[in-house]
């Protein structure tokens, strides 16, 4: 008869997307020796994930990880600017307002950032790539989670872990092995990511273009770069023919007039085009005994807001500062799990309701919310303390959600304090 090999480790962390990787950084920090799972033999060549908010930039320093991904040539930005098809500014984030010293965002290949967070990772982390984790192994009462089985090139081993982590992305295995329910909602578009090359005039910012087709959203990437998102219907490329993609091209350059000058640049990049389905949702928890959801198998929001990865950078950090080497025991870690569930679920309603709330309104596509949007947006923008509000939820600073008051004031009340943007 044949044993499976056992691994014994602290903690097994399942999935190498950022979240994954963030996690075994923080936890081997903290003195846990872990095993990371990877189903992937490879890294895939994603245009997801590539934007860090201040509160990511934080976590990353303390980890030593920032200037690693400054070295790989990083691109500072300093606002995020909601702006009209024509161009005109509607609301701008201006990061340089915040407090601390983190006040600005971080652009960076999604495999790039892949690649420094690997290849840092200290010792008492190990590796192992091709593993499918194929169920969770649990104590006697058939409570607890204790470790997780998996494969690998068809070998079945083990891994017996106090804690595991689910880092696998919105179709998580581990959660539904846990019976942690979620019910994804797809929006009712997609965007099509592009990379265009050789654009020398580059503005610091992510810029969100509301145009009658919907969202266009640009941001520079390392080595005179652009990544471009544009809003389509789903299905809507399908069957297009390279002519067809061309007209397609320059139609979206014609409705959006700041972008006429990519018109070329966009021709040039069709071949890099990625069409993302997007989804929301937020797990009915974050935790069973013995295990916690990290990133998107706890939650996914629209790409807009660039809140997805840097939740989960945040979600990692959280977990791992429940966690001690010297306090490893069930009860000690579910006590940990408790706490992580109990900051964290608020936290991520709070990301999911603003990054909703801004999907909505430049996603519109309709003639009548278009120009509701734009009236709030413009409101909100040319009001300081509405404006710094906006900026420090969108940074990740903290939570300070609209009042009703607030609402208000973006519809149209005066606002006596709108010079107030201290809290």
């Amino acid at each position: 008869m044949t044993v499976d090999p056992v691994d014994t480790v602290d903690v097994a962390v399942c999935g190498a997307g950022v979240g994954g990787l963030v996690c075994a950084h923080a936890l081997a920090k903290r003195g846990l020796r872990v095993l990371l799972l990877e189903k992937q033999k490879q890294p895939v060549a994603l245009a997801k994930g590539e934007v860090f908010q201040p509160s990511s930039l934080a976590v990353l320093r303390d980890l030593g990880l920032l200037p690693r991904l400054v070295e790989r040539g990083a691109v500072e930005l300093e606002r995020l600017v909601v702006r009209g098809a024509d161009g005109e500014p509607l609301l701008a984030f201006e990061y340089s307002t915040l407090p601390g010293c983190d006040r600005s965002l971080l652009a960076l290949d999604y495999s790039e950032i892949l690649e420094v967070l690997g290849d840092t990772l200290p010792e008492s982390v190990t590796v192992q790539r091709g593993a499918l984790v194929t169920g969770v192994l649990k104590d006697p009462s058939g409570r607890r989670v204790t470790g997780v089985a998996y494969s690998v090139d068809g070998q079945h081993r083990t891994a017996l872990a106090p804690l595991v982590v689910a880092a696998d992305g919105i179709s998580s295995r581990l959660r539904e092995f846990a019976a942690i329910s979620a019910r994804p909602i797809k929006y009712g578009h997609r965007l099509v990511s592009f990379e265009l090359s050789d654009v020398r005039d580059r503005p610091p910012e992510v810029s969100a273009y509301m145009s009658s087709g919907g969202l266009r959203l640009l941001y520079p990437l390392p080595g005179d770069r652009l990544r471009l998102y544009v809003q389509v219907a789903p299905d809507s490329l399908r069957r297009m023919s390279r002519n067809d993609l061309a007209e397609w091209c320059s139609a979206v350059c014609a409705d959006t007039s700041p972008l006429a000058s990519l018109r070329q640049p966009l021709l040039n990049g069709i071949g890099t085009r990625q069409v993302h389905t997007l989804w929301r949702f937020s797990a009915s928890r974050l935790t069973a005994p013995g295990l916690a959801l990290v990133g998107e198998s706890a939650h996914a929001v629209h790409p807009m807001a660039a809140q997805g990865m840097n939740t989960a950078v945040s979600d990692a950090h959280m977990l791992a500062g429940q966690l001690t080497a010297d306090r490893l025991t069930p009860d000690a870690v579910d006590e940990a799990l408790a706490r992580y569930d109990a900051r964290r679920r608020r936290w991520i309603r709070h990301v999911d309701l603003i990054s909703h709330d801004a999907t909505k309104m430049i996603t519109s596509t309709s003639w009548a919310g278009r120009l509701l949007a734009q009236h709030l947006l413009r409101r909100t923008g040319g009001n300081p303390r509405l404006c710094y509000i906006a900026t420090y939820n969108l940074s990740g600073s903290g939570m300070h959600p609209f009042t009703v008051l607030d609402r208000l004031h973006q519809v149209g009340l005066p606002d006596l304090r709108a010079d107030r943007v201290a809290f």
